[in-house]
């Protein structure tokens, strides 16, 4: 659910739990000037979302547990976000401290950093290749790239990454780019040949791998 599909209501209860949550439902009913009923209907819906969830809170003294809300990880879009921004200054601060070479030396460590996670939780080599393309989609998924497998016909592998959430950082480092085809090189093994096809910054609709037998 975007921002943009919040009703006022909703967004001041997501605005409350932002900077007042954990909070139980009387208390946001009594900030909000609502009644607790309708209060619940809004929490509910976004539960449903998967905006917010209850957790149990135990009492300070006597008495019984509270049931109080908060807000999960899936709201995180519905505040500002600059991490674009923030990573580009770092870019180029970088760039403008250690140079060009410097720069490269920093992607080279991020990319080693990668071959090793991904190594292990890449099947090893001796697997198929369908298994390791799939264990590499899915946490290209995880990490926000939205990736999908397609097989073609001659037993190739097209990894579709219908994402980017690095693109911001990608389009004033194109190293970036450039250091992803050798980690997933080196995380699907040296039996396989990894070629990009489509490019998202070159105008693309999407990054597009194919990935053979070599």
């Amino acid at each position: 659910m975007s921002d943009t599909r919040l009703s006022p209501a909703k967004r001041r209860l997501v605005d409350l739990l932002k900077t007042h949550g954990p909070i139980t439902t009387a208390e946001l009913a009594q900030r909000l000037g609502l009644t607790d009923v309708a209060v619940r209907q809004h929490l509910h819906s976004l539960e449903a979302s998967g905006l917010v969830g209850q957790q149990r809170v135990p009492p300070k003294g006597r008495g019984r547990p509270s049931l109080r809300w908060s807000l999960t990880n899936n709201s995180d879009g519905l505040f500002p976000d600059r991490h674009g921004e923030l990573t580009v200054g770092l870019i180029d601060a970088l760039r403008n401290a250690f140079g060009p070479k410097g720069l490269d030396k920093v992607i080279k460590a991020r990319a080693q950093r990668q071959i090793e996670q991904y190594g292990e939780i890449i099947p090893a080599g001796s697997t198929s290749l369908k298994a390791r393309v799939n264990a590499l989609a899915r946490q290209r998924t995880a990490e926000g790239y939205m990736a999908e497998v397609i097989v073609e016909r001659r037993g190739s592998y097209l990894l579709l990454e219908h994402h980017c959430p690095i693109c911001e950082a990608a389009k004033c480092c194109t190293g970036l780019c450039g250091a992803e085809l050798e980690v997933f090189q080196q995380a699907l093994g040296d039996d396989v040949c990894v070629e990009r096809t489509s490019h998202l910054l070159s105008g693309d609709d999407r990054c597009v791998y194919r990935i053979t037998k070599a």
